[in-house]
């Protein structure tokens, strides 16, 4: 898919925009200032494949943890920063390679003047954090819409958190700034899918793009899904971060998972499982078997030096080997039975219980040849 043509920023040595590899971000949920937890957290993230990590900065005690945060996370630290212009300040000359700030909670024009020049000093960038419940009051649009009119409500919000951003670049830019990324983000997603349309027919600064409080467990996957595949689909989206209520690791996961699906970035390991849904024809107990055969393959998933492998777990012979011929190897099961494929092509026909054990090991042959 054609990709939106941006300005080049740099966060540390991941750079963002200008047609490079869409990054993948998380936030850690440690308290800062607790920086043994916090790093042990970001080497869980940098494991599953985070590229950027986020930490808020909410006090003087966690602006003192990032010097030991910053030399020990061996990826960039941006800082997150609401209300206090001071704690950005010092956070960026603590050594953050980024700083994020909502300028509608910063405090006004001198102080977001002041954070600026010191990221200039710095040489780091910021990120212009926009988002549906922290807008200026003079944006936000009137709560006086009748009901029914929910989608002019949406146009109008998207609007104005457009209008947000374009304050707050300006800002930036009178200040020669021009290190800019932007959010434009609401829990709608339709309210963010029309803000950043609206916002990239008229900048070129990168997006970070998420759905923000997208909310727990499958109903949050969901709706991050369909709001930042709606996005990459439009190319748009440079920097990505799936906000969920969840361990953040699950974040960096269901981020793979989506960019997965696109075709724009593969998972660390460069492992892509796929299987069937089941239908009764299917004779195995397709769901035991793929999630032993994902537990069994986890450790190779998380190594970056892995050679990329696409594995299949097919309940029938309708859907295997035959609608999974592409994958490199699988399974396709039969009357308490299974056969193994490569490349489409039957190698073996085994009992049910051994269909587990004889695909590890033909992954295992296939890798040594």
């Amino acid at each position: 898919m054609q990709r939106r043509s941006t300005r080049l920023v740099k966060i540390g040595d991941v750079p963002v925009g200008a047609g490079h590899p869409i990054s993948i971000q998380s936030m850690t949920n440690t308290r800062t200032s607790d920086a043994a937890a916090t790093l042990a957290q970001i080497s869980e993230l940098r494991s599953a494949g985070c590229e950027i990590i986020r930490v808020a900065v909410p006090d003087r005690e966690a602006v003192q943890a990032l010097p030991e945060i910053i030399a020990g996370a061996e990826m960039p630290v941006v800082a997150d920063i609401h209300f206090d212009h001071h704690l950005a300040i010092a956070a960026a000359r603590a050594g953050v390679q980024a700083l994020r700030i909502n300028p509608g909670n910063i405090g006004g024009r001198e102080k977001v003047r002041q954070v600026v020049r010191v990221c200039r000093e710095q040489g780091i960038p910021i990120r212009i954090g926009v988002n549906s419940g922290s807008l200026e009051k003079d944006l936000k649009p009137e709560k006086e819409l009748k009901r029914g009119d929910a989608a002019k409500k949406e146009i109008r919000m998207a609007e104005a958190l457009v209008a947000s951003a374009a304050r707050h670049i300006k800002y930036l830019t009178a200040e020669n700034f021009q290190d800019i990324i932007v959010s434009l983000k609401s829990s709608s997603v339709t309210e963010t899918l029309e803000a950043n349309r609206l916002f990239a027919e008229g900048f070129d600064y990168p997006l970070h793009i998420g759905i923000t409080e997208a909310g727990a467990g499958r109903s949050g996957e969901i709706k991050s899904a369909a709001g930042i595949a709606a996005l990459l689909s439009q190319g748009l989206g440079d920097t990505v971060r799936v906000s969920l209520t969840a361990p953040p690791v699950e974040e960096v996961q269901v981020a793979y998972e989506i960019l997965a699906s696109l075709g724009l970035r593969r998972r660390p390991g460069n492992l892509e499982i796929i299987s069937c849904p089941t239908c009764g024809r299917t004779e195995i107990n397709l769901e035991r078997i793929a999630r032993e055969v994902r537990q069994a393959l986890e450790q190779r998933a998380s190594d970056p030096a892995a050679q990329p492998l696409t594995v299949a777990v097919m309940g029938c012979a309708v859907n295997g080997p035959g609608e999974a011929a592409r994958a490199d190897i699988g399974i396709a099961g039969g009357k308490k039975s299974g056969v193994i494929f490569r490349q489409g092509k039957v190698v073996k026909k085994v009992p049910e219980e051994e269909l587990v054990s004889a695909l590890l090991a033909e992954i295992n042959k296939m890798e040594c040849e």
